[in-house]
C-alpha cells in the first residue's frame, strides 16, 4: 500500500524531527510516521485489545482467553494462554507485544 502525505514549509520542523528519529532508529521516514501513528492509536490498550485491532483474534477469542486466565491459568499472561489455546498466531502475538512495549517506553 502506498500513501502520499503532503506537507508545507510550516511543517518542516516536524519533518526534521521525524527524519532525525529515523536516522537514530535506522528507519525510513514512512516507517517512523507509521510507528508514531500506531503508538497514538494503541495508547493505553491492553494486549487483547491490540490483538483485536490487528485482526489477530476475535472478541470471542479474547473472552475465552480472559475466562481461562481467570479460572484456570491465574498466573499466566493472556498472550501465552491465547497462544497455547491456538487462538492467536505467534507472529501476531509478537507484533502486539512490540506495540505494547512501545507504549511502556514512552
Amino acid at each position: 500500500m502506498q500513501t502520499t502525505i503532503y506537507y508545507s514549509d510550516s511543517d518542516s520542523y516536524v519533518v526534521k524531527q521525524v527524519d532525525m528519529k529515523g536516522r537514530r532508529e535506522r528507519k525510513s521516514r514512512s516507517s517512523v510516521i507509521l510507528s508514531i501513528l500506531e503508538e497514538y492509536f494503541e495508547h493505553e490498550k491492553r494486549i487483547g485489545e491490540i490483538l483485536i485491532d490487528l485482526g489477530a483474534i476475535s472478541h470471542t477469542d479474547l473472552a475465552k482467553g480472559l475466562e481461562l486466565q481467570k479460572s484456570k491459568f491465574t498466573k499466566k499472561l493472556l498472550g501465552d494462554i491465547l497462544l497455547e489455546e491456538e487462538l492467536v498466531e505467534q507472529e501476531a502475538l509478537e507484533r502486539a507485544v512490540i506495540i505494547q512495549g512501545r507504549q511502556s517506553e514512552g
